[in-house]
């Protein structure tokens, strides 16, 4: 199915219809504030292991972020975080970066890893704010399937390539070609992995 969704003002009847998809275990594909990506609910393991399918990974290994609403599900799935690291992940969200932390025994098991640690987005997204406010919960997210390329910001061509293998496109406007900047807290030295769309200074 494909949704065209305003990316300033989302109507809610639309919002209700991706909200219910993802809590019957459905798969979509959506605008954030870097690049479209794929998901799904954190608490729906089969939906889970599709899109470990889709992107031929194992979710133990992959990178699947968490897209939460604000900063009020940290205490949920990240272990004890002390002021400064509050103070900054505060100031840089919501934004275009992912900070990757120690994840805590609630993290669903199947995207639980060896290092014990999860990434958390917040995108500046109004159409991932309202999904999240219906639903609740965070969401799983990924980037898409292959290669980024250019075509990826348009989404019907989007569409065109992913529409059969999910439940939802939603079409949000052009998307961007950079991903988020992945920033590893999982120690005091905050440390760059990944150069994004986000400044950020170590």
């Amino acid at each position: 199915m494909f949704v065209k969704i305003h990316p300033d003002n989302p109507p809610q009847r639309l919002i209700k219809q991706v909200v219910d998809c993802l809590k019957s275990g459905g798969i979509i594909i959506y605008p954030t504030d870097t690049i479209y990506g794929i998901g799904c609910d954190i608490f729906h393991p089969k939906a889970i292991e599709k899109i470990r399918q889709l992107k031929g990974i194992n979710p133990a290994k992959a990178n699947l972020s968490f897209i939460c609403r604000d900063l009020s599900h940290l205490s949920d799935f990240t272990k004890s975080i002390d002021t400064p690291l509050y103070r900054m992940l505060k100031s840089h969200l919501p934004g275009p970066y992912t900070f990757i932390l120690n994840a805590s025994k609630q993290v669903p098991k199947i995207l639980q890893n060896k290092k014990s640690t999860i990434g958390i987005r917040v995108p500046d997204n109004e159409i991932c704010r309202h999904i999240l406010d219906e639903l609740k919960n965070p969401l799983i997210s990924t980037s898409l399937p292959g290669d980024m390329v250019e075509d990826y910001t348009d989404p019907d061509v989007i569409y065109e390539k992913f529409g059969k293998m999910v439940d939802i496109v939603i079409d949000g406007g052009i998307g961007g070609l950079k991903p988020s900047t992945v920033v590893d807290c999982t120690t005091s030295d905050w440390t760059i992995i990944r150069k994004g769309a986000g400044f950020f200074e170590e």
